[in-house]
């Protein structure tokens, strides 16, 4: 099995085979979330123009995301685990856009597969992959808003990478190396109440849920993806 780590839609773009797109704080952490609470599909799109004629279209659907970390007034939630947690999502269907995760999905049309990353479904992701055995795994950094480093996205994608390849890898000091990196320091702003400090901890609950998220469609500016498999 050869694995690459590639970063942003760019990377994305490259990909082939089977791809991981990682978003840890916060797009497919709360995409877990949501599934956990029931949610039948999330669609995921690139535009608030594409989600918001989505809703137009089918006012039952809910508005899920973000752009510069803050929920659009118009939604009903946010990029935001905890906003999720209590939610009753039973056979309710998402639309999702972010800056990041979502426009990464939507770059790794050329992938044959697609399934999406984050430390909360870490051991499913990779019970998954090794069952699949594909030749080639991209595993996608979405990075911070689509275009600089984002540490949580390339040290979960490094932990995939160990996993996939037999290997233990030790995440007890990981929380603790990403409470100071740029991408988290609005956790622990008390002036930021769109990115609470919960939500930190929440994306970083190791192997909390045991599925993974998988694309099932796709169209030009959006794709269904659907909670997969169930993994021991």
């Amino acid at each position: 099995m050869e694995i690459h780590i590639v970063r942003y839609p760019q990377g994305a773009a490259r990909a082939r085979g089977l791809a991981v797109i990682i978003d840890v704080f916060r797009a497919f952490s709360a995409a877990c979330y949501a599934f956990d609470r029931g949610a039948e599909s999330i669609i995921a799109t690139q535009s608030l123009e594409t989600a918001r004629a989505l809703k137009r279209n089918h006012p039952r659907y809910l508005l899920m995301g973000e752009r510069h970390a803050v929920k659009p007034p118009d939604f009903d939630f946010g990029n935001s685990p905890s906003e999720l947690v209590q939610a009753d999502l039973s056979g309710k269907t998402l639309v999702h856009t972010t800056h990041a995760g979502t426009r990464a999905l939507l770059a790794a049309s050329h992938a044959e597969s697609a399934i999406t990353g984050s430390f909360v479904n870490a051991g499913a992701i990779a019970a998954y992959i090794r069952k699949r055995s594909p030749q080639s795994v991209y595993l996608i950094c979405a990075g911070f808003e689509g275009k600089q480093e984002a540490a949580e996205d390339l040290l979960c994608a490094r932990y995939l990478q160990q996993l996939l390849r037999g290997e233990d890898p030790d995440f007890t000091t990981i929380p603790e190396q990403l409470r100071t990196v740029p991408s988290a320091l609005r956790f622990f702003d008390p002036e930021d109440p769109a990115s609470p400090e919960i939500d930190f901890h929440m994306c970083l609950d190791l192997d909390r849920f045991d599925f993974v998220i998988c694309r099932c469609s796709e169209e030009t500016d959006t794709c269904v993806l659907k909670r997969g498999q169930v993994c021991p």
